[in-house]
């Protein structure tokens, strides 16, 4: 299973949000670089940046912060939040994005989200599917649709999505543990389908469960920075 620690930014800064609340937010670091070579160094290869002021403003804005990381370390990025349109896709990818990952815009903009799917191809375009309750939210998790997931996921697997990356916004920054359950659910329905967990994940038994659920990947983000998982713990697994 792949390890991919998350850099989530605002105003240029490291920080992490609680259940995806603006207002819940604490700065871990001025210099999301320093965080990303530390990863790096740590042997690390993959990283989950997102532009939190991006979701926001429904538009790519942090991506000096993705150039500079892509540039100065060779972690592979997969880079979402306001990816919009066309343009931002673009952006991102001269930026230095392996990956991209489209949530909203898979739900409001269907037309888009499958034209990179087919401009790019499925290795390059992830799935962004947050949910409460089995109901895809969006819009930086400010907004719940009526989408069930499961549907969600059927519909898009049917146009080629190889990638998802779920994150159980219940669970999500409380380090009190991962959605094993709802993953399970996922790789029952979809066993074909690369899923990467993310939201809650806090201790080595929340990742062994993951492995165990032949999992693609888990996201880790404030375990990291709050100390309950060691990065080096984690590449050892």
């Amino acid at each position: 299973m792949t390890i991919i620690p998350a850099i989530d930014i605002i105003d240029g800064k490291c920080v992490r949000l609680t259940q995806g609340d603006y207002n819940q937010k604490k700065v871990y670091n001025e210099n999301p670089l320093e965080v990303a070579k530390e990863f790096e160094g740590a042997g690390i290869e993959r990283l989950h940046l997102v532009d939190l002021d991006g979701a926001k403003a429904k538009h790519i804005v942090n991506w000096k912060v993705l150039e500079k990381i892509a540039t100065k370390t060779s972690l592979k990025i997969d880079f979402g939040g306001g990816l919009k349109t066309d343009k931002d896709a673009e952006i991102a990818f001269n930026s230095g994005a392996l990956q991209i990952t489209g949530g909203s815009i898979a739900v409001k903009d269907r037309d888009t989200f499958e034209g990179w799917l087919e401009k790019y191809g499925s290795d390059k375009i992830i799935l962004g599917a947050d949910v409460k309750a089995e109901q895809i939210a969006i819009s930086g998790w400010q907004e719940t649709t009526s989408l069930n997931l499961f549907d969600f996921l059927a519909d898009y697997t049917a146009k080629g999505v190889k990638y998802v990356i779920c994150t159980d916004i219940a669970k999500d920054g409380l380090l009190q543990g991962t959605s094993v359950e709802l993953y399970k659910k996922i790789r029952t329905q979809f066993p074909d389908l690369q899923l990467i967990a993310s939201g809650g994940v806090t201790s080595m038994a929340d990742m062994e469960a993951l492995i165990e659920l032949d999992c693609y990947g888990a996201i880790i983000g404030k375990a990291i920075y709050e100390g309950k998982l060691s990065i080096e713990e984690l590449v050892a697994l």
